[in-house]
């Protein structure tokens, strides 16, 4: 900020400059300069500044002097340099009278709709899944026009989910025949030349913990105690960089999917299966090629030293986080339950380290949603961050944080993981949030104060929610060739070394560990941000879907099902409310709510009944009745306690030009 102030104080007038511009569902949008060295923060564009620039556009955009926000300096969108892509994947939503479709299209949300004019040559019904091609983008108020390339599917047929996410965002799925004939090349398995000069690892006890579902092993670990209590521990990670050399089809086309995209059921790998199943996985059994990262700890679980080395090992065990929680448990017998203990005994030390530099603990269930080989829901499981999940994230942190340090020390460039400090807006907002809620905080908070309030609300119904509330209140995490430090994890210094199957930042850090590198890391930081995004926002779009489905398949079984939820969001609006057990958001417009008129109070951020005094705020449960979805908009409508029939209900996939539902302007 003082570098983009003091740009600011030797011009006068507006600056220019070109990015990648990040458009919120809510419609406001972030640029990411160019020249990140001299504007080191995002550009902040409100909704109506945009011209129309939907999300990863290029934009040239112009930076005002004069206007500054609470979400930093502000712009507005000059012109539009390069369109993120030129294809989109579009529902059929209304069909109006002249035979004119308009769609909804998933990747842009409720803001952006797709319109298709009405050709002789086909015809299409309401819930059919279309491959376009955008003509013209439109502007902020019109749809952006658009041809049929192909009918992928119907929104009635689930299997069709991914493969829609897969084209609407631009997801690389097919790999090109010069990287299939690179792989064609390769030998099945690790041969013996390739072991020169490599260290021999096998002798030592190695084994990988993983979910259920992983077919990609990244990394294996070894840990023993000597005599002293001090902990010799390895973490050995998949040697990516051996087979996949610069300026090679295998290498540009990882760069450009920068990594793999995981889908419920589904994975479209960064590398070719051949190696990321195979070659490079670390699977049970066999010799893998490995960098290790060796480390000596002292009873404290303090770095003594450390090496790092290419070396090779045979792991002896492919465990899942079940499978090791049962042993730590001691409901399944292992030859390997004295080394899972020392590996728990050693994560706590860790842990009691990190939170001792300021890391706040934010051990968040995951909800995974079951699904049958034709993408239909079956059901979910909440798989709980146990010890073993922890285990193994702290060693992976501690890796990773030892590789920044060794370019620091070498003062050599890398590619960092970067996580800036949060805005005092954001970090206030949780506060409030936190104080509602009734844990205590004082006027000016510490982080030791936050440690507390998540300390506190473990075992409430309030721990999710606080968790969920405090990672929103946090910019994101992004790839930069500054070391500008990890907030989240109270690190000076830390990258992503773990993951080279997967993540095309963590294969160049490995080459940079062993040769200097000519590549422009800056632009590599850049594409890996922005390929993130897209890859996390498609993930989210299929598992939004399939929650969406999995409550249909409910509602058909039992219309009358109430439902467990607490509200997560307070509007004047509104109320936004999270649907217990599976994690999805739904939504509450004040005139739901029905018995009372609703005000909303700032000060208290909640809606208040003007004759009863009830009151909606955060934290606050409720019993839910889901009367209505409709798929084609991705939309559900909810009401309190029980159906009510005097409720007028909204078209479902009607032919008939609707007005949108009050609630559109988020997607849920």
């Amino acid at each position: 900020m003082d570098k983009l102030n003091k740009k600011f104080q030797e011009h006068s007038k507006s600056i220019i400059t070109q990015g990648i511009i990040h458009v919120h569902p809510k419609g406001f949008a972030f640029v990411s300069p160019d020249d990140s060295e001299t504007y080191p923060e995002d550009v902040f564009i409100p909704k109506h500044l945009k011209a129309n620039a939907v999300d990863g556009d290029r934009v040239e955009i112009t930076i005002s002097p004069d206007k500054k926000s609470d979400k930093g300096p502000e712009g507005s969108v000059k012109a539009i340099i390069e369109r993120a892509r030129k294809e989109l994947v579009g529902i059929v939503w209304i069909i109006n009278p002249k035979g004119h479709y308009l769609l909804y299209v998933q990747s842009l949300g409720k803001m952006k709709n797709a319109l298709v004019k009405k050709c002789p040559k086909a015809s299409y019904k309401i819930g059919d899944r279309l491959l376009l091609k955008v003509i013209d983008w439109g502007d902020e108020k019109a749809p952006a026009i658009c041809t049929v390339i192909e009918k992928i599917g119907t929104i009635d047929q689930p299997e069709t989910d991914i493969p829609a996410a897969i084209k609407d965002f631009g997801i690389r799925k097919e790999f090109p025949k010069g990287v299939i004939n690179q792989v064609k090349n390769l030998s099945s398995e690790v041969e013996k030349k390739d072991l020169d000069g490599r260290e021999d690892l096998t002798h030592l006890e190695t084994f990988t913990i993983d979910p259920d579902t992983a077919r990609d092993f990244d990394d294996a670990l070894s840990l023993s105690e000597d005599q002293k209590g001090h902990f010799h521990l390895s973490v050995h990670i998949a040697d990516v960089s051996h087979y996949v050399k610069e300026e090679t089809p295998l290498d540009e086309e990882a760069r450009k999917r920068s990594n793999s995209t995981y889908f419920p059921g589904k994975c479209v790998p960064m590398l070719p299966e051949e190696l990321s199943n195979h070659l490079c996985s670390l699977k049970e059994k066999v010799v893998r090629l490995t960098i290790s990262v060796i480390m000596e700890l002292d009873t404290d679980g303090t770095v003594l030293n450390y090496k790092i080395v290419r070396g090779f090992i045979n792991s002896q065990k492919r465990y899942t986080y079940k499978e090791a929680k049962e042993i730590l448990d001691q409901t399944k017998k292992s030859p390997h339950y004295d080394t899972l203990k020392r590996m728990e005994k050693l994560c706590l030390l860790l842990k009691k380290k990190r939170f001792g530099r300021g890391s706040v603990d934010l051990a968040l269930s995951e909800v995974v949603i079951q699904i049958d080989k034709k993408g239909k829901p079956t059901g979910y499981e909440v798989v709980e961050y146990d010890i073993t999940h922890q285990l193994v994230e702290e060693f992976m942190l501690k890796a990773n944080e030892i590789v920044a340090e060794e370019f620091m020390k070498r003062n050599e460039p890398s590619v960092f993981r970067i996580h800036e400090t949060p805005s005092n807006e954001n970090l206030t907002a949780f506060y409030a949030l936190a104080r509602s809620l009734g844990f205590p905080l004082p006027d000016k908070v510490e982080v030791t104060d936050v440690q507390k309030v998540f300390e506190l609300a473990k075992n409430t119904p309030y721990a999710e929610q606080l968790s969920i509330a405090y990672i929103r209140s946090m910019k994101l995490a992004i790839y930069s060739k500054e070391n500008v430090g990890h907030y989240g994890l109270a690190l000076e210094n830390y990258c992503h070394f773990t993951s080279p199957i997967r993540r095309y930042s963590d294969l160049v850090v490995h080459r940079l560990l062993f040769k200097k590198g000519e590549e422009d890391l800056d632009k590599i930081a850049k594409s890996c941000s922005e390929r993130e995004r897209v890859s996390f926002k498609a993930e989210m779009s299929v598992v939004a879907m399939k929650k969406l489905r999995l409550l249909e398949i409910y509602q058909k079984k039992d219309p009358k099902r109430i439902y467990s939820g607490v509200v997560s969001k307070v509007k004047p609006f509104g109320i936004f409310f999270e649907v217990a057990p599976i994690q999805y958001e739904g939504f509450l417009h004040v005139s739901s709510l029905g018995d009372d008129y609703y005000e909303y109070n700032h000060a208290t951020d909640a809606l208040v009944g003007q004759n009863t005094g009830k009151y909606y705020k955060t934290g606050v449960e409720l019993k839910l009745f889901l009367e209505e979805i409709d798929l084609t908009i991705m939309e559900s409508k909810w009401l309190l306690d029980q159906p009510k029939n005097t409720k007028k209900k909204f078209p479902f996939r009607s032919s008939k030009k609707r007005k949108p539902s009050r609630s559109r302007k988020r997607s849920h």
